[in-house]
């Protein structure tokens, strides 16, 4: 028996799931985090064999600490996953120090962290990338505005989400930037506008994409942050042919083995100087993890399949065996804030869509700054019924 070592389990809440699909499949799954156990939720509690709980999750020590427990206990330590963006460098630690084969060690997680390597693996992919460059000082990201026009994105060129963020309109902004920033490497690039999409899905062994599947965003998540703008996202129907083979050859690049995958692209709504045309795609970023917050119950929602069972299928059998024949649908995600009204109460939209809604619920205050406080997920059918859904949801009185 194979002994998996599981990250942080308990949050998410869904990723008990992925815990469960590793149980099917014969693994001995060990959890790590830092509840008590009798904090965890039964179905958690039902797809673990042992679980050891941390002071600090933040403090690598006890995480080496746990690990080595369970080796003494289990024998030697097949497989370490978090599948979580925050916790990806420590997991690839905890592989280098117990020799663990499987998975990305500190070197190679590099370039799937840091947003200037992301993009060398999507020019290799022949993928069509924004104009950048690390920043150094106050002229040096002057001279690269205006060979580029304002505005100017700048974030941390490692970072999770949209935090740290600063779009720049003009050379006040970027005196102001300068005044703010924190002692991090930030990276400077082009202004993008366009619509954000996304391929998601699991992949095997040899870089293979065994599932996949597309989201549609918001232009902007992080001006949604900074406005407090409600998120609205949703997973396609059926995916476009070409898009597919673009997120293919991006994963290839990559060189990515039997991981969960979100990569992020503009369609650009406007021309970019010296990128691409209006609709042409245009690499954003990568992450060899699942999309955040639940959007892998949202793909679940729009292809009637068990996306973490698949990802489980692949670490066990290196392929993917979900039946894919069922009905596909559009699943859209609609958030709220607390602290608006609404044309439309939440009892409105559960009524309206009562046949429709597959999961209605509140988010954790971790996700509440970015998402919204709390959702409401429906199965449609066209992207009409689409379109009705975000504007009855959306409707601020």
């Amino acid at each position: 028996m194979k002994n998996f070592v599981y990250i942080s389990p308990n949050f998410p809440k869904t990723y008990w799931r992925f815990c469960a699909a590793l149980k099917r499949n014969g693994f001995r799954v060990l959890g790590i985090a830092d509840c008590a156990y009798y904090e965890l939720a039964p179905e958690l509690k039902a797809s673990l064999d042992d679980y050891y709980q941390v002071y600090n999750m933040e403090d690598i020590k006890n995480q080496i600490e746990a690990v080595n427990y369970f080796q003494k206990k289990y024998g030697k330590i097949d497989y370490v996953e978090s599948n979580i963006e925050y916790w990806l460098a420590k997991d690839a630690v905890l592989r280098e120090w117990f020799n663990i084969q499987t998975g990305f060690r500190p070197k190679q997680l590099d370039i799937c962290t840091h947003k200037s390597m992301m993009k060398e693996k999507y020019i290799k992919a022949g993928v069509p990338v924004a104009k950048y460059i690390i920043v150094q000082d106050f002229e040096q990201v002057k001279k690269f505005a205006e060979e580029v026009d304002y505005p100017i994105f700048i974030k941390p060129n490692v970072g999770v989400g949209a935090y740290g963020d600063y779009k720049i309109k003009n050379e006040e902004d970027l005196k102001q930037f300068f005044n703010e920033k924190a002692n991090i490497e930030y990276i400077c690039e082009q202004y993008i506008t366009g619509n954000i999409v996304s391929f998601d899905g699991v992949c095997d062994s040899q870089s293979n994409v065994i599932f996949c599947t597309s989201n549609e965003f918001p232009p902007s998540i992080a001006e949604a942050v900074e406005n407090k703008v409600d998120i609205f996202y949703y997973t396609v129907k059926k995916l476009d042919p070409k898009f597919e083979a673009i997120g293919r050859a991006v994963i290839k690049a990559f060189e990515v083995k039997n991981r969960f995958f979100h990569l992020e692209f503009f369609r650009l709504t406007k021309p970019a100087k010296g990128v691409g045309k209006v609709g042409d795609i245009v690499a954003l970023e990568t992450n060899m993890r699942p999309a955040g917050g639940y959007t892998p119950d949202l793909i679940n929602f729009a292809n009637s399949v068990d996306c973490y069972q698949i990802w489980a299928d692949s670490i066990a059998f290196d392929e993917n065996r979900q039946d894919m024949s069922y009905p596909k649908y559009y699943a859209a995600c609609a958030s709220r804030r607390d602290g608006f009204q609404y044309l439309h109460s939440d009892d409105d939209i559960k009524a309206k869509y009562k046949d429709k809604l597959a999961w209605v619920d509140r988010y954790p205050p971790v996700f509440s700054g970015a998402m919204g406080d709390r959702f409401f997920m429906a199965k449609l059918d066209t992207l009409k019924e689409v379109e009705e859904f975000k504007e009855y949801c959306e409707t601020r009185q």
